[in-house]
């Protein structure tokens, strides 16, 4: 049997849409068992909704994988373990579609590297700042370059704990998205693009200090606080409790706050606490960072 695990992600980090992501220690699995009828068993956390038939979101990215390099579709079962929350801005999509191109090549002898798989996960997911820290673990920077994505890390092991508020709400990534407007004013553009700047000095530097300014956003927060109730004083109310920053997670509705070391209890009550008062029910969910990215054993 085969075992792949892949990481939760949380993209954007405030000015770094669609572009900066980092990997969570929350995670899906997917288990191949070979020379088996086809068959697709669901469990986990999260199940409802989820098809457990062709249309799996993992099963046709291994197919499109294997059309991809010319594989013979191999006869198998799988067991998909769901532990990351679908529709919250914490990368399920990118983990189905990550997790399904690390099976799939590992099931065709690994072919393919890690770059090359980053390509065909941006060619399938649109956009890379969720399955580029899925597949390299870490604090993860994702550049647009002629044929592809260039990715770079960041920083693979931060010296600080992600605080996650989970609403009970699910928010639609292309309803999320369609709230943006098409044109931007150039002043949010320099905004963005020096805040930017000062969030990737902060984690190559490990000043993380800096994260409070640095996670600051023009483009996408202010606008999407329509969708949730509450959004920016919740993000505020993380500050104030000494979190170093904190964000919308990608699209929402899921909070992130960055905090140093022994802080979990008053950011995580701050943060609840205030979004709770803005009608939403929320859990709290202290995690690290992962370093691996998505990963691939054998199970005797």
């Amino acid at each position: 049997m085969i075992r792949v695990k892949i990481p939760a992600t949380s993209a954007n980090l405030g000015p770094g849409f669609d572009c900066l992501g980092l990997a969570l220690q929350l995670y899906n699995s997917i288990t191949i068992e070979t020379d088996r009828p086809f068959q697709i068993s669901l469990t986990g956390s999260y199940c409802n909704g989820i098809p457990a038939n062709e249309n799996n979101l993992i099963w046709k990215t291994m197919c499109h994988f294997w059309e991809l390099i010319h594989f013979p579709t191999p006869s198998v079962a799988l067991t998909f373990e769901n532990h990351i929350p679908p529709a919250r801005g914490l990368g399920s999509s990118s983990a189905a579609i990550v997790g399904g191109l690390v099976a799939a090549n590992t099931l065709a002898g690994s072919p393919y590297s890690k770059y090359e798989l980053l390509q065909v996960a941006n060619s399938i997911e649109g956009h890379p700042d969720n399955v580029t820290p899925a597949l390299y673990g870490g604090v993860t920077l994702s550049v647009p370059i002629e044929g592809g994505i260039l990715p770079r890390v960041l920083g693979l092991l931060p010296n600080l704990k992600a605080v996650v508020i989970i609403p009970d709400t699910v928010l639609n990534t292309e309803k999320a998205r369609g709230i943006l407007p098409p044109q931007v004013p150039r002043s949010d553009a320099v905004f963005n693009i020096s805040h930017v700047g000062l969030l990737i000095e902060a984690f190559i530097r490990e000043d993380y200090a800096l994260l409070k300014e640095g996670m600051r956003d023009a483009l996408h927060q202010n606008q999407r606080a329509a969708l949730i109730p509450g959004l920016l004083e919740t993000l505020e109310a993380a500050l104030q409790a000494g979190a170093y920053g904190s964000a919308l997670s990608g699209s929402g509705p899921t909070l992130l706050s960055l905090i140093p070391e022994g802080l979990q209890e008053e950011v995580c009550h701050s943060m609840i606490t205030k979004i709770n008062q803005y009608g939403i029910r929320a859990q709290a969910i202290v995690l690290d960072i992962d370093t691996d990215g998505a990963t691939s054993s054998t199970i005797l």
